[in-house]
């Protein structure tokens, strides 16, 4: 059910409050919002991105996933045979549950933890692998976040997260947006836009989301907080300058506008698209072009091991 106007206002102080309302409102619709699902398309996206920033390919025992959405990382991972058992954690409710009943429809083993994760409700040293994407920057202590991620890491366990917006990515990735939206709402045929009701939620959605999204990254700036933590090994890369400058728009008026009237020809060479703009990235821009300029960055860093007692 969508928060009211009066609950949207009272989560303008409370970015976690913000969190719960936003995530319960979009769970249902999320996997739809996003173009997330559990195939071969998007368990290649997901373990490419793992493999993009982590050395260590796997499979690992037990994983669990922090902010898990409806599931999309740590379920794709373990389909891609990066983890064989997993743990989905969210604030929301709303998400867990649709996490755990895609879990089980994949037939995966997972098990589902309303959790915050600047307290995460697992034993120290219990987990070989912790993962995210588009987490870190909702969390409003990432100073306790990292440290609780090492303390719940057995000694030589990995983290990984991906999708997280760097400063200039947010900047650039916003005003498109807020273009396409105004262009899309105003220009194109009635008849051709989602009916007002939604464009009016998405509109409170959106407002929701600029509270909810507490942080942007320099790329030195998360290496920092992984240090800080005790992590070793600690590395972060970037991806997507011209895909996100051309997915932006596309995410944008696919939000407005029902999937139906854009079709499977439509939704195909958005996604073809985004493929050779992320190719053209990943394989010529990001040996020129600072890595503070690309859209997402991706951190990994290892628990240290225990010292050895004699």
């Amino acid at each position: 059910m969508a928060p009211t106007q009066a609950e949207v206002d009272a989560a303008r102080d409370d970015p976690k409050l913000a969190n719960v309302l936003y995530h319960d409102w979009e769970s249902d619709s999320y996997d739809e919002k996003w173009s997330i699902s559990f195939d071969e398309r998007c368990t290649t996206f997901a373990v490419d991105r793992f493999r993009a920033v982590s050395p260590d390919p796997g499979p690992f025992d037990h994983a669990l996933e922090l902010g898990c959405g409806t599931g999309f990382f740590l379920l794709n991972l373990m389909q891609g045979g990066v983890a064989k058992r997993g743990t989905v954690t969210d604030l929301s409710p709303g998400m867990v549950a649709v996490a755990t009943r895609n879990a089980a429809n994949l037939g995966l083993d997972v098990e589902g933890r309303v959790a915050d994760a600047e307290t995460i409700p697992v034993p120290d040293a219990s987990v070989d692998l912790v993962v995210g994407h588009a987490v870190l920057h909702h969390i409003p202590d990432l100073d306790t976040a990292f440290r609780e991620i090492l303390r719940v890491l057995r000694p030589g366990g990995r983290f990984v997260f991906a999708g997280e917006p760097t400063r200039l990515g947010d900047l650039y990735a916003r005003k498109l947006g807020q273009a396409t939206w105004w262009a899309t709402t105003r220009f194109a045929p009635a008849s051709w836009l989602r009916p007002q009701v939604e464009l009016d939620e998405s509109s409170r959605a959106a407002a929701l989301e600029s509270v909810v999204d507490q942080h942007v990254f320099d790329p030195d700036r998360l290496e920092r907080f992984a240090h800080a933590a005790g992590a070793v090994d600690v590395r972060v890369v970037t991806e997507e300058l011209t895909a996100a400058v051309f997915g932006w728009p596309v995410r944008t008026f696919e939000a407005a506008v029902p999937p139906e009237r854009l079709g499977m020809g439509w939704a195909m060479f958005a996604y073809r698209s985004w493929q050779r703009l992320s190719w053209l990235d990943a394989r010529v821009l990001s040996r020129v072009v600072p890595r503070s300029l690309f859209y997402n960055a991706l951190v990994t860093g290892v628990r240290p091991a225990d010292p050895v007692r004699v």
